[in-house]
């Protein structure tokens, strides 16, 4: 061992076992076993280590097997919104909606999959040769992607998308500029009138946060079903049912999909049905359930526009392989679909609702949308901020329905 890296590369080999224990971690647990180690380097193998050197690698050992080892700072910290991990030696980070890379490294590969490991522990999900890549969600809601060679040439890459506790309401959103006070009148209106919502954007752009402040405005009375592929969405209503797909095992059996799950939801007396992401066949049992007289539907779709949402539903919808003609699919959008909130992240790393969009009906065998309120670029400064506002564009045709469903709204707000 003629240094420090290869000294802890045989601790970690001789510590592993520590991650399959029952036995409760503690800081002083795992400080006994690693001076239980150098012990018997020193009284067996005559090698000794400067106390300076032991403390701070059982320093650094507490922070990888009770938190994240080299990331643990950037975990805690509130302000980083996402953390990049291309291989052991490269570590990005999004602050302020830009992307920068930080001096942190790991001591090589093999650390970087013990954190790994650990995270997925308590979700009993597995990244190996068989299934090369995993997406789980961490006990906060942080999301984590993983994907291990030879799928990826330079290394293990970890993307983690951290739940970011500062945004729990509406007000939220109005004071970061996501959006203005008028909109978000207009989106807790229709949570309450129970209008059918798709949220569109791309990665990153802020769709599942604003589906998550939003259900916190549905009645607590109302019985929720959450479907996900990774546990994301943490609701605050008490009758919450939460479904997980399921991955195939080894055998390449036993996989439950996104459209498994929401065929029997609809089996199990929902008021409200959350479908964490649109992605495939289930499109169509989403139409057919918006078209069966399920109301308040809330879902997520990846999309550049309102338009390409529309687009992007109706070919998923043909995944299914019904036979159905595409004016059917169209007119199932139409008559299903109320209202599309689309996310984008603009070029200074801020985060807008850029359109709220009514899904109109058909014209001339075409899905015909109308915007309702849109955000409008005027300029983009020498220090690349963008400027812009929030405009009003029309009243949406079915604002008879906050009436008749007892919500208050006033018409005031369109102007």
């Amino acid at each position: 061992m003629d240094n420090i890296i290869e000294i802890k590369k045989q601790l970690r080999k001789e510590l592993s076992f520590i991650l399959s224990e029952k036995e409760k971690l503690s800081e002083e647990t795992i400080r006994q076993r690693i001076l239980n180690v150098f012990n018997y380097w020193q009284t067996e193998k005559k090698y000794y280590i400067d106390d300076k050197i032991k403390e701070s690698i059982i320093r650094e050992f507490c922070d990888e097997f009770l938190s994240y080892g080299p990331i643990k700072k950037l975990m805690e910290d509130l302000e980083i919104t996402e953390i990049m991990i291309d291989g052991p030696y490269k570590v990005y980070i999004e602050k302020e909606g830009k992307k920068v890379m930080t001096d942190i490294k790991f001591d090589d590969e093999a650390q970087l999959r013990h954190m790994i490991e650990k995270m997925m522990l308590p979700t009993g999900r597995r990244v190996d040769e068989s299934f090369p890549y995993v997406d789980f969600s961490l006990q906060d809601g942080t999301r984590v992607n993983v994907i291990i060679p030879p799928l990826v040439v330079n290394g293990t890459t970890v993307t983690i998308r951290k739940f970011l506790r500062s945004i729990g309401r509406i007000e939220d959103l109005v004071r970061l500029n996501t959006i203005d006070d008028r909109m978000a009148k207009f989106l807790v209106a229709c949570i309450k009138a129970k209008i059918n919502i798709l949220f569109s954007g791309a990665t990153g752009s802020g769709k599942t946060t604003t589906l998550e402040v939003l259900s916190s405005y549905i009645n607590p009375e109302e019985r929720i079903i959450v479907i996900e592929d990774t546990l994301e969405l943490s609701l605050r209503q008490d009758h919450v049912v939460r479904l997980l797909t399921r991955p195939p095992n080894i055998d390449g059996k036993g996989e439950i999909t996104i459209r498994d799950l929401f065929i029997n939801t609809l089996r199990m007396r929902p008021t409200r049905i959350i479908l964490g992401e649109i992605r495939g066949a289930e499109a169509m049992d989403y139409l057919q359930a918006l078209n069966s007289g399920h109301r308040g539907c809330l879902a997520v779709i990846h999309s550049s526009s309102p338009a390409d949402a529309i687009s992007r539903l109706e070919t998923m919808a043909l995944y299914a392989g019904l036979y159905i003609p595409v004016w059917a699919i169209r007119k199932q959008i139409a008559s299903g679909v109320n209202l599309i909130v689309q996310h984008e992240q603009l070029s200074d790393g801020s985060r807008k609702i850029t359109y709220i969009t009514e899904v109109e009906g058909i014209q001339n065998d075409e899905v015909k949308l109308r915007d309702i309120f849109t955000y409008e670029i005027e300029e983009v400064t020498k220090d690349g901020k963008v400027k812009g506002n929030f405009k009003a564009k029309n009243i949406p045709t079915f604002f008879d329905l906050f009436k008749k469903r007892g919500v208050d709204l006033s018409e005031d707000i369109f102007e």
